[in-house]
């Protein structure tokens, strides 16, 4: 797909939006705990191994068989060092498991594995029944995601704890944010080491979905339409320039659901 000057500014305009990021950039971080919901974004996964190696964060990885699974695993087979990795009937909270001993050594002992769930929702509840089940309580969670996704995981994940009195705080970290330039004529994704990022398909696909999804309408997942999570304030330019890409020809079509 050829992308204009004016198109790739819209698209980095959502997916700065998207990559909701709290995390204090120098510093301590106050958190006891890390939660990693399942997706294929290689360098975003080595971040959240390294910030719980380094601050002896216990994570819990969340994630079974989704649309992400296929994806990591091939992600997985092209890298020099997780490409050794049988990842033949794993889930990817096995998968990612994995990766973090591999990548970080992190032991069995710092790490909780939730590896039922098929989507952002069921990430969100198997999660808070994992914490129920091992009696674990935080008060601070760094949470973790597709750069891409981290808003609406922020979102679902608040949703799931709303009505508890111990529910914690939230810390959104998407690792990087991604953008889009134009290098020698061809469209490329910087904000990372390029192995283990989406395809520009794959990567256009999750942003435009995302933002329909976030959407407080009839086709979202917000309180006028599926309801699986409460209103998210999108601003106007980012609904706008939303408006403007879904005029890109075949846009529609790639929109990942």
């Amino acid at each position: 797909m050829q992308l204009s000057d004016n198109e790739i500014q819209d698209i980095n305009v959502i997916a700065a939006w998207l990559a909701l990021d709290d995390m204090p950039h120098q510093g301590e971080i106050s958190a006891d705990l890390a939660i990693l919901a399942g997706h294929s974004v290689l360098p975003n996964i080595e971040g959240a191994v390294a910030l719980a190696k380094k601050f002896d964060l216990p994570l819990l990885i969340s994630g079974g068989k989704g649309h992400a699974t296929p994806v990591l695993a091939e992600a997985m087979a092209t890298h020099p060092f997780y490409r050794q990795i049988d990842t033949q009937d794993m889930g990817e909270a096995q998968m990612l498991a994995a990766i973090a001993r591999t990548f970080a050594a992190l032991t069995d002992q710092q790490l909780l594995l939730e590896g039922a769930s098929r989507n952002c929702g069921e990430n969100a509840a198997f999660s808070q029944r994992l914490l129920d089940e091992k009696n674990i309580q935080p008060q601070h969670v760094v949470l973790i995601q597709d750069p891409l996704l981290q808003r609406r995981t922020d979102a679902t994940f608040r949703w799931q704890w709303r009505d508890r009195a111990d529910a914690p705080q939230f810390i959104n970290w998407p690792v990087f944010t991604p953008q889009l330039i134009l290098d020698a004529g061809m469209a490329r994704i910087i904000g990372a080491p390029p192995q283990g990022l989406w395809s520009l398909e794959r990567f256009l696909s999750l942003l435009m979905g995302e933002v329909q999804r976030l959407r407080n309408d009839e086709q979202g997942y917000g309180p006028r339409g599926k309801g699986f999570f409460g209103e998210v304030e999108m601003p106007d330019e980012v609904d706008a320039a939303w408006q403007r890409l879904m005029h890109l020809p075949n846009i529609q079509g790639r929109i990942s659901r």
